[in-house]
């Protein structure tokens, strides 16, 4: 969660419903559904709970929101600054919270609780949070506190230019433990328990990719023995467009991708249909990553951009290059500076916020909240849909544990029937902040004698470690012939010492 002093923050608890809103027939893939008219907020960060909500964070300190004296409503939770998927996670509450509600309140450090300096803070193998980065702060600290920290990391400094783009660095957990920490246009693998930098990757060719220039990044799908990890790094502004105030000078159009794990890494660079500014990249149950949100020209900042993406694009890695780019259904609505996308368990992805002007002009229809709904995504599994229907998952594993998964599919199973973990991540300033898909290890299905459906027994291994999947709640999908299940919450624990 991103924070800066004492930051202001109005919340929006949305009820995530299964059933279809409105929608708009395109030929392209994919189509888009209103959910709410109006949040009541323009988000600018946003994370799916395991309660059947999303909680929305915007910032009123400037603007008409300035002057706000509404209260909380009764029994409201003020924002905190821990993940609402993490192990440590509030209770629910025993009222059915209306579609969308906003609660204005004013944030306030807590005592103990992680410093608010606009910094990004992935959760480590442990559970634990590690802090990298901000405004003036070359360095990493660490939520529960750990001895030594604040920690220098020489690395951000060196990565820094004239406009600051190695703010809000890209951070990913890798499965051998260590961190992948991508800013400006350079990236280093840091080992966050010696806090030795252990190697330096080559430059990414193209031009800063961090705030105020930024792209987004993803961690491509981790599977099989989970010894390697991808990243793609995607979009970006052109150097200089901050500082001069150009918001018509066109943003990048390339993706690098890189294998983090492999000795020798290097870069490869593909095009992407559309050149994209502040976009979001969203992990799929698939293992394919959304490109949404942002603009063809200009900068990160109010009024600095320009020609919004309207386009999300699919991007499949395992295709061949060249052929792994597939422009989706566009929006009639531009999501642009402060902004957010958050896969939900059903398999669509939300979309919210945008208000791309200084002090907050309220007009306009950036206080909609929407969502993309896959081509293959029917609104309820019917004759002939491939996709499955779990029937049974455990609420908690432990790594490495074999567990049953139960589904029923309308037609046969031909293959495997994949079952994968998708994490809940944080989603601001076109970071999703501790994202990850992880393919387990699975058998092939086994069937039951059942008269009307097809009923199946999967045989799965959970994650082996921390390092493939922090503790904590996960999405299970089962996926059958690229068609995922609505998922179940799973939460995926250390074992309990005898």
């Amino acid at each position: 969660m991103v924070t800066t002093g004492d930051l202001y923050l109005t919340v929006a608890c949305l009820v995530v419903a299964a059933a279809a809103g409105r929608g708009w027939s395109q030929q392209l893939p994919g189509t888009w559904e209103l959910l709410v008219q109006d949040a009541g907020i323009a988000s600018m960060h946003s994370a799916v709970t395991r309660f059947g909500t999303v909680v929305l964070l915007d910032r009123t300190d400037i603007g008409p929101r300035a002057a706000s004296s509404r209260r909380p409503a009764a029994g409201s939770t003020p924002p905190t600054a821990s993940s609402p998927n993490s192990t440590a996670t509030p209770t629910p509450s025993t009222s059915t919270p209306p579609l969308a509600k906003s609660v204005p309140s004013r944030s306030r450090p807590t005592p103990g609780a992680p410093p608010a300096r606009g910094r990004y803070k992935p959760i480590l193998p442990d559970g634990s949070i590690i802090i990298v980065g901000g405004r003036a702060a070359n360095s990493v600290e660490f939520y529960p506190p750990r001895p030594g920290s604040p920690r220098p990391f020489p690395f951000l400094a060196d990565a820094g230019d004239a406009q600051m783009d190695n703010l809000y660095p890209y951070v990913h957990l890798l499965p051998d433990g260590n961190l992948f920490v991508f800013a400006n246009t350079r990236a280093v693998l840091y080992d966050h328990v010696s806090g030795e930098v252990l190697r330096e990757y080559p430059q990414l060719e193209g031009g800063p990719r961090n705030f105020p220039s930024a792209g987004s990044s993803a961690m491509l799908a981790l599977s099989g023995d989970f010894s390697t990890a991808e990243v793609v790094v995607c979009g970006g502004a052109e150097f200089g467009v901050f500082i001069q105030r150009s918001p018509d000078t066109p943003a990048h159009g390339t993706c690098g991708r890189i294998v983090a794990t492999a000795p020798g890494a290097a870069w490869s660079l593909e095009t992407m249909p559309f050149a994209r500014i502040m976009g979001d990249m969203v992990m799929l149950p698939t293992g394919e990553v959304l490109i949404i949100n942002g603009a063809q020209s200009g900068a990160q900042g109010f009024d600095l951009a320009t020609d919004p993406c309207l386009n999300p694009v699919l991007y499949r890695p395992a295709e061949p290059e060249g052929l792994r780019f597939m422009t989706l259904t566009p929006t009639d609505v531009p999501r642009m500076y402060h902004s957010t996308a958050n896969l939900l368990p059903d398999g669509r992805v939300l979309v919210a916020g945008s208000n791309p002007h200084h002090f907050y002009k309220f007009q306009g229809p950036f206080r909609r909240s929407s969502a993309w709904r896959p081509s293959h995504r029917s609104t309820s599994p019917g004759p002939g849909q491939p996709a499955p229907v779990i029937l049974s998952v455990p609420e908690k594993v432990c790594y490495g544990e074999a567990f049953q998964v139960e589904v029923t599919v309308e037609l046969p199973v031909v293959g495997i029937l994949e079952v994968n973990l998708a994490s809940a991540p944080f989603s601001t300033h076109s970071f999703s902040m501790g994202q990850r898909l992880v393919k387990l290890n699975v058998s092939p299905p086994a069937s039951s004698p059942d008269s009307v459906v097809h009923r199946y027994s999967i045989a799965c291994t959970a994650p082996p470690s921390g390092a493939v999947a922090p503790p904590g709640f996960y999405m299970a999908f089962v996926v059958n012939q690229g068609v995922p299940s609505v998922a179940c919450w799973i939460q995926i624990i250390h074992k309990e010492v005898e």
